[in-house]
């Protein structure tokens, strides 16, 4: 009886093990930077929000069921000071041929924090969807692992940890201030990452300091389309505008900082590019947006991750 309790207490740890990646540091060859994966369990939730939620929005229902595999998550959102030693070069310690081939966009003329604060742990921002999508390539290259934007349907099951409540916390929006930086208490700036209370999951920011891009395109019907039960939802952009942010900023109402709310982008995004000659990749006039990583437990094909990094077609 004790063997069998034994072997049936390790099969369920072995099992709770597999469906919950171990957490994990990742550091970036050649460099002197290293960021923190979060693993998140295989699992089911509902998306959306029900009806009566607090500051509930048209695009946000019906509520569906969604089932995700395994992944893990960056515990921050990306900083500066990973994104520097991607769009400069000179930043790396030694050289490292392999990854030249990748784009990267050109240095801009004005400072992209908008005086913010850079170095030192702050978020990145002002970066398009796809110069998000090109550092995941970088990244690729410069680790060999695979990381990517999440997908709306991973960074919402992310955020909420587990819970049905309005924010991972509850419902009580008194303490918002404890879990994010939104307007009520940014002093008009975002701050360093991982200052404020994480989720259950142990995921920082997840909800102000900077809205995050998603690899979703927008679409307001999403909740019309989507089956119920679907695993693993994707809407691969096939456009260049709009597509779906998620988390809130640091000039944001609580509204938008709830695990449901979504926001489309849009070319007002872009009215001020400050690059020379203007591009239509890289850089936007958004110091609040930003964006965060994830890996997929199970790695896709290399003709699907080539396929991932590809950008939108401009004229849709």
């Amino acid at each position: 009886m004790q063997l069998f309790w034994s072997l049936g207490f390790l099969l369920l740890l072995f099992i709770s093990v597999a469906e919950k990646p171990e957490n994990y540091t990742e550091e970036i060859p050649n460099t002197k930077v290293s960021f923190d994966m979060v693993g998140i369990p295989e699992g089911s939730f509902l998306m959306g929000s029900p009806e009566g939620e607090v500051y509930s929005e048209a695009d946000e229902g019906p509520q569906k069921r969604v089932e995700l595999d395994a992944f893990w998550m960056s515990a921050h959102e990306v900083t500066w000071d990973m994104y520097l030693v991607y769009q400069n070069k000179e930043l790396e310690i030694d050289k490292d041929l392999a990854v030249d081939a990748v784009s990267r966009p050109t240095k801009p003329y004005v400072e992209m924090s908008f005086g913010q604060g850079k170095l030192g742990g702050y978020p990145v921002c002002n970066v398009t969807q796809y110069a998000a999508r090109m550092f995941c390539k970088w990244l690729y290259q410069k680790t060999g692992t695979f990381y990517r934007l999440p997908t709306e349907a991973e960074w919402e099951y992310a955020a909420r940890a587990g819970s049905k409540s309005t924010w991972y916390f509850g419902d009580d929006e008194s303490q918002l201030q404890e879990y994010g930086w939104f307007y009520q208490n940014s002093n008009g700036q975002y701050a360093h990452v991982g200052e404020k209370k994480p989720n259950s999951w142990g995921l920082y920011d997840m909800y102000g300091n900077v809205a995050e891009w998603t690899s979703d395109q927008y679409l307001e019907d999403y909740f019309e389309r989507l089956e119920d039960g679907e695993k693993n939802p994707w809407i691969k952009p096939d456009k260049l505008y709009p597509h779906t942010i998620k988390g809130g900023h640091w000039d944001d109402d609580p509204d938008r900082l709830r695990s449901a709310s979504r926001i489309p982008s849009t070319p007002r995004l872009k009215q001020q590019d400050p690059q020379i000659p203007k591009s239509d990749w890289w850089l936007t006039d958004a110091p609040f947006l930003g964006f965060r990583l994830v890996r997929p437990l199970n790695k896709p094909s290399e003709e699907e991750i080539e396929a991932y990094f590809e950008a939108p077609p401009k004229d849709k």
